[in-house]
């Protein structure tokens, strides 16, 4: 039979991101946030999302998407919004990672704008004993909602993937209810990503719950597709948190192909599942390229931008060891000062600097540059 013409085929006909209606620079939510993960898939390209922890993370994320004038992604984790709240609050009932969430949240929509590119903001994995977090972001999005008529954040992520499937799928159908409200868009997992991210430990997990099947997937979508449309799916193909050696993570991109034939036969519509990449630190360049030809539109990274924001301070200290050994003295003499060296808007942007270029570095390997060209 014919497949039905979808949303994603009129995208391609859009030359950039500036052509999709409502448009604007800074953070996007609602049809406007759709429609570039829509554009993303009928473009064969993916927006990568960046985990930020502080200001200057986020800054680099953002200076990356002005150089390579492309869309981008920011979100939190529990741990990092913990932290750009502060280590010492108490975090009972998740109220530091509330809290941090929302302030980051606001902080990326005061300056997003002026970096010219749309940004889509996002809260990554959410496992069931961390709910009480997620409530809280929604409560926030709910009040923004009614001052603005649009949510605090576009998107969010529940990563249930530990419990049973029909329980995971259950829960998700109930936010995205609540969700649907505001027009805004829930990433779900199904099968489980291995490693360790953020404190949760998946790395003894059985092999066979790292590859989700064709069937597994379809239930996802034929639970959530009458609620909204707006979900995505991070299924499992072998995918691993933390980084290895390039060909250590066993991938299976192939699955990929799989899940969205099934589902095509199914709906009778091509390619109709969204698709998010975890796990993807380490992995092979022609693996990437696979994942996005399938129909993926968003992938994680992480750790090795972690890596690349470490290194920039690493570079310095080595380069100007000498300078940063005391406040007073250094290679020019016992009584030279060394401020301009251990001020921490000097190694701080050293740390932006190479974390830039690693952010820059992930969107030309998903073919996410140049997108905002007019």
């Amino acid at each position: 039979s014919v497949l039905e013409a979808t949303p994603v085929s009129a995208m391609a006909s859009c030359n950039s991101v500036w052509d999709i209606p409502g448009i604007k620079a800074g953070v996007v939510t609602g049809d406007v946030a759709w429609a570039i993960l829509e554009f993303a898939k009928a473009k064969k390209f993916a927006i990568p999302a960046f985990n930020v922890t502080s200001s200057s993370t986020i800054v680099a994320v953002l200076e990356a998407a002005k150089k390579i004038n492309s869309p981008i992604m920011i979100q939190f984790s529990q741990g990092g919004a913990q932290f750009m709240a502060g280590k010492a609050l108490d975090n009972a009932g998740q109220a530091a990672s509330i809290l941090g969430s929302v302030a980051g949240a606001h902080f990326v929509r005061a300056i997003a704008p002026s970096y010219g590119v749309p940004v889509i903001l996002h809260s990554d994995h959410c496992a069931k004993k961390l709910l009480p977090w997620f409530d809280g972001m929604l409560e926030a999005d709910e009040a923004y909602f009614k001052e603005h008529g649009e949510p605090l954040f576009s998107s969010h992520m529940l990563d249930l993937s530990e419990e049973p499937d029909d329980e995971n799928i259950a829960i998700c159908k109930k936010y995205l209810e609540r969700m649907k409200a505001m027009n805004q868009i829930l990433e779900m997992e199904i099968g489980i990503t291995g490693g360790v991210e953020d404190g949760v430990d998946s790395s003894g997990v059985d092999k066979d719950k790292l590859y989700s099947t064709p069937e597994d997937v379809f239930e996802v979508h034929e639970a959530l597709s009458p609620i909204s449309e707006k979900f995505t799916i991070a299924a499992a193909f072998g995918n691993v948190h933390g980084v290895y050696k390039p060909g250590n993570v066993k991938l299976r991109p192939e699955l990929l192909v799989d899940y969205q034939k099934f589902a095509a036969e199914k709906t009778g519509k091509a390619m109709p599942l969204f698709l998010v990449f975890h796990g993807g630190s380490g992995s092979e360049m022609h693996e990437i390229e696979a994942a996005v030809e399938a129909g993926v539109v968003k992938m994680n990274v992480d750790t090795d931008t972690q890596w690349a924001y470490w290194e920039g301070v690493l570079k310095f200290y080595k380069a100007k060891e000498g300078y940063l050994q005391g406040q007073i003295g250094n290679p020019e003499g016992e009584d030279k000062p060394n401020k301009s060296y251990y001020d921490p808007r000097k190694w701080l942007r050293e740390a932006e600097g190479t974390m830039v270029a690693r952010v820059a570095e992930q969107c030309k390997m998903l073919r996410n540059t140049g997108k905002c060209s007019r």
